[in-house]
């Protein structure tokens, strides 16, 4: 039950197109630098793009920044790329209700997981794009 991978890719594509900066890089070339298939970069920049974090144009290779770095957090890209209906945790459909622990189980984890994911989503919010790009360039 773990966060897709396509959040990672999409950060590590708009880290890429950040540092890329003033050229229209493709997705073949993107795929090279996160080593998988240039479907799955387009099928996550056609994500971002409707979330107006990136622009494509039909018929132009390449992508660019819809908008500054600075201005993309964590949380932007997150839900740019999970699916509304998906929470971070899932509950186990259908306990047994003749159980004790059965019966209650979904309301004791409910305020858990709710409160998890609030965690999670604040922590993302005050992350940019752009700090995490400083970040990889530190470390080249």
């Amino acid at each position: 039950m773990a966060i897709s991978s396509r959040f990672s890719v999409a950060a590590h594509i708009l880290t890429l197109i950040h540092q890329s900066e003033g050229t229209r890089i493709t997705s073949e070339y993107i795929a090279s630098s996160v080593n998988t298939n240039p479907v799955v970069i387009r099928r996550i920049l056609g994500m971002l793009s409707k979330a107006g974090l990136v622009r494509t144009s039909a018929g132009v290779a390449g992508a660019t920044l819809a908008r500054p770095l600075g201005e993309i957090t964590m949380l932007d890209v997150y839900r740019a790329v999970q699916p509304e209906q998906e929470e971070l945790f899932s509950m186990h459909e259908h306990p047994n209700p003749a159980c004790p622990v059965g019966r209650n189980i979904q309301a004791s984890l409910d305020g858990v997981f709710t409160g998890a994911q609030r965690a999670l989503e604040a922590e993302l919010a005050s992350v940019t794009m752009e700090q995490v790009s400083l970040d990889v360039a530190s470390r080249a």
